[in-house]
Formats: C-alpha cells, sequence, structure tokens
C-alpha cells in the first residue's frame, strides 16, 4: 500500500522517514518528493509499506509530532491525469470584413 505523508519537516529524510515508518512494518519505498526546480523538499512524501503495517502506520502516525510537524498520513490517492498544456483557444479578432 502507498502512503501519502504530508505536513513534513523540510529536513525530514528518506533515512527518517524510512526509520519511523519501520517501526508499523517492511517498509519497502520511500519518496521523498523535491521542487524540480530548486531540488528542494516540499514537504512530502511517498512510503510503500505492506498493508497491515500501512494501517498501522496511519493509526499511530496521522497527526502525530515528527521533527517539529504534525504529520498527516493517509492512503495515497492515484495520481490525476491533469491533462496537457493549455493550448490556443482560438477566438477572432472581430475585424471590420
Amino acid at each position: 500500500m502507498k502512503l501519502y505523508v504530508g505536513n513534513m519537516s523540510f529536513s525530514s529524510t528518506q533515512e527518517s522517514l524510512e526509520s519511523l515508518f519501520s517501526n508499523y512494518g517492511e517498509v519497502q519505498e520511500v519518496a521523498v518528493i523535491n521542487d524540480r526546480e530548486t531540488g528542494r523538499p516540499r514537504g512530502f512524501a511517498f512510503v510503500t509499506m505492506e498493508d497491515n503495517g500501512a494501517k498501522e502506520a496511519i493509526e499511530a502516525l496521522n497527526g502525530s509530532e515528527f521533527e517539529g510537524r504534525n504529520l498527516v498520513v493517509n492512503e495515497a490517492k492515484p495520481r490525476e491525469n491533469r491533462g496537457g498544456g493549455g493550448g490556443y483557444r482560438g477566438g477572432g479578432g472581430g475585424g471590420r470584413w
């Protein structure tokens, strides 16, 4: 099960999250999300772990304090398809002819 972990301290690392979540089960993957342009953490991550441990982690950690912040932990929702770029949306100049 993939978990969303939000409201993280910007100093939280992949290792610190893995250590925290491993108290509830085997952690398969931790992905701390960084800003594309600056490379700095965006304050959230995804943690993948087996289902029973993930459910325990949600119950235990959602709202709990970690590295100075109260975490938001819940089951990750599938990524929405945000669609492509806007493109040109026509519209004439209202010429005289």
